[in-house]
C-alpha cells in the first residue's frame, strides 16, 4: 500500500503540470486580455493624465503622446505589457509561473489589491461553509434513505420518495433558490431568513451562541438550495449498490445462519455496497466544494470562491486563475488519493498491489 501511494503522489506532478499547460495555451490564446483591456480603457480617455497601478509600475497618459484616433504610443503599450509580465514569450512565463509555484508565490492579482492567497483565505469561509454542509446532508439524508428503498424495493414508499428525489434532482439549484427567496425570505409570502450574506451585520457584538445560531440561520437557505439537487444521484446509487449485494449469495448464506436482518444488512452487506459509495465522494465534495456553489453565492449574495474564479476568468486576471486552479487541481488529485485509500478502511480485503500484478 505504500509503494502505491508513493506512485500516486508522484503522478500528481505530471498531471498537475499538464492541467496547467493546457490552461495556459487556451487562455493565453483566447482574445481580450488584461493587456487588451487595458488598452481599451486608456482609449477612452482624450487628454486626460491617467495612473495605472499595479506591479509596481505607473503610466502617465499625458506623457505619452497620446493623440486620440492615433492611437496610443508604442511605448505606453510595450510599458504596459512589461507591467503584466507580457513582455516575454509565453515559454518563459509560464517557466517562470511555474518556478514560483513550487514556493506556493501565485503573485498578486492584476485588478485587485491583494495576493492571490489572501483573496483566496478571504474567500473560503463562505466555501467551506456551503461546500461542508451540503456535502454532509447530502450524505448523512441519501444514503439511509437509499438503504431503506433497497429494503422496501417496490413497496408505496419506494414509488413516492424516487418521485420526491427525481422531481427535486429536476429543478436547477438556482431556480429553486429563487422559489426559496420568494416564500421565505421577505418576497411575497414568509419573512423567515435573511436574503444575503453568511452572518448579520452585528455579529461581532453578539455573544458566542448568537453567533452559532444566526450562522446557521443565514445558511438554511443557500444550503438547501445547494442540496435538494444532490439527493437524486447518491440515493438512487445507494439503493441500487445495496440490491445488488442484496441478491448474492453470501446474503442468503448469512440469512441461512439465522443472522438478524439488521446484522445481515449492516454487518454484511453494508461494508461491500458502500465501496462505490465512497469512491464518489471525493469528487462529490470538490466538484460542491469549488463549482457548484456560483450560481448560489451570487443569489444570495455570499461572497465565495466560486464568484471569485468565475470574475477572475470574466476580467482575465492570470494570477488569480492559474492560482485557484493549482491549488483546486492539487487538492482534487490528493482527495482523490484519500478516496482510493478510504477503500481499503472500509474493507481491507481490498489490495491494490495484488490488482495492478
Amino acid at each position: 500500500m505504500l509503494a502505491y501511494i508513493i506512485r500516486r503522489l508522484l503522478l500528481i506532478i505530471p498531471t498537475l503540470l499538464g492541467i496547467l499547460l493546457l490552461n495556459f495555451v487556451i487562455i493565453q490564446a483566447a482574445p481580450g486580455g488584461p493587456v487588451e483591456q487595458m488598452i481599451a480603457k486608456l482609449e477612452g480617455f482624450d487628454g486626460a493624465t491617467s495612473r495605472i497601478s499595479g506591479g509596481g509600475a505607473e503610466v502617465s497618459v499625458a506623457g505619452s503622446n497620446y493623440r486620440g484616433a492615433q492611437g496610443l504610443d508604442p511605448e505606453l503599450i510595450a510599458e504596459i505589457e512589461k507591467m503584466y509580465g507580457f513582455d516575454k514569450p509565453p515559454v518563459e512565463r509560464f517557466w517562470i509561473m511555474l518556478v514560483n509555484y513550487l514556493h506556493f508565490d501565485f503573485g498578486d492579482s492584476f485588478f485587485r489589491d491583494a495576493s492571490v492567497i489572501s483573496l483566496i483565505e478571504e474567500k473560503m469561509p463562505v466555501s467551506i461553509s456551503l461546500g461542508l454542509w451540503s456535502t454532509l446532508l447530502t450524505y448523512l439524508i441519501s444514503i439511509p434513505l437509499g438503504i431503506r428503498k433497497a429494503v422496501h424495493h417496490g413497496s408505496p414508499f419506494d414509488v413516492w420518495s424516487s418521485t420526491a428525489v427525481i422531481v427535486g434532482y429536476a429543478i436547477p439549484g438556482f431556480l429553486l433558490a429563487i422559489m426559496l427567496i420568494v416564500v421565505f425570505a421577505g418576497g411575497s409570502y414568509l419573512d423567515w431568513f435573511p436574503l444575503r450574506g453568511l452572518t448579520s451585520n452585528h455579529f461581532e457584538e453578539m455573544t458566542l451562541g448568537q453567533q452559532i445560531v444566526d450562522y446557521l440561520w443565514h445558511l438554511v437557505l443557500p444550503v438547501t438550495a445547494l442540496t435538494i439537487s444532490g439527493f437524486a444521484t447518491l440515493t438512487l446509487l445507494t439503493k441500487n449498490s445495496f440490491l445488488d449485494e442484496i441478491n448474492k449469495q453470501y446474503v442468503v448464506t448469512a440469512r441461512a445462519k439465522g443472522l438478524t436482518e439488521n446484522r445481515v444488512l449492516y454487518g454484511h452487506v453494508f461494508r461491500n455496497a458502500m465501496l462505490i459509495i465512497v469512491a464518489g465522494f471525493p469528487a462529490a465534495f470538490v466538484g460542491v466544494f469549488f463549482t457548484g456553489s456560483l450560481l448560489i453565492e451570487v443569489i444570495f449574495s455570499l461572497d465565495g470562491l466560486g464568484l471569485l474564479s468565475f470574475e477572475a476568468a470574466l476580467n482575465r486576471d492570470y494570477p488569480v486563475v492559474f492560482g485557484t486552479l493549482f491549488i483546486f487541481t492539487l487538492l482534487g488529485l490528493i482527495v482523490k488519493l484519500i478516496g482510493d485509500i478510504t477503500y481499503t478502511l472500509v474493507d481491507p480485503r481490498i489490495d491494490f498491489e495484488s490488482r495492478e500484478g
